[in-house]
């Protein structure tokens, strides 16, 4: 009888199970080795590619083939939903369920990414509020309108002195104004 299963939602291709029959416990623990060292580059999982290599150790079961293997004497004993299964690259034994879930894969890739891309995040705005200029006469931090004005190319020219935050920029505006409103009211007297 053929039966067509619903997608597990788990990455990784369909899983391979080794059930192993009328066998001594030194048999199959040397099969599973030759398994585990020979098809290594099939059922492993790989690093995945990150801007944060450090940061994510997260494996990509993308291309990774899960192999389980058991005894058929576990399974008559237990049952195939108890803890008989082993998953190759791990060890002890496992519920089908959970060999062949991959908790270090594309959930825990997309918490560590997020994490890795926040943490970058607030270290660059670190970074750029220690570069922010100091006011020379009060000491306030200029805002990000007034450091643009004395940054920005062709923004130098309109910007005043460029030692002084806005406040204080617009009191020296104001400053002249009056110097000059005073300038002209003599000259018209």
């Amino acid at each position: 009888m053929r039966r067509v299963y619903p997608p597990a939602g788990r990455e990784g291709l369909v899983p391979v199970a080794f059930v192993f029959a009328d066998t001594t416990e030194a048999k199959v623990a040397g099969t599973v080795a030759v398994l585990e060292e020979a098809g290594r580059r099939c059922w492993a999982p790989r690093r995945y590619d990150t801007l944060y290599p450090k940061a994510v150790t997260a494996r990509d079961y993308g291309q990774a083939v899960p192999v389980i293997v058991t005894a058929l004497e576990q399974l008559t004993e237990h049952g195939a939903d108890a803890a008989v299964w082993r998953r190759l690259g791990r060890t002890g034994e496992q519920t089908l369920t959970a060999a062949l879930d991959n908790p270090d894969g594309d959930a825990l890739y997309r918490d560590q990414e997020a994490r890795a891309d926040a943490e970058d995040k607030r270290r660059h705005a670190a970074e750029r509020e220690a570069q922010r200029p100091v006011c020379k006469r009060c000491g306030s931090k200029f805002t990000d309108q007034r450091w643009e004005e004395t940054t920005a190319r062709g923004g130098a020219w309109t910007a005043g002195d460029r030692s002084v935050c806005g406040t204080c920029r617009a009191d020296d505006f104001a400053r002249e104004e009056a110097v000059a409103e005073a300038a002209r009211l003599r000259a018209a007297v």
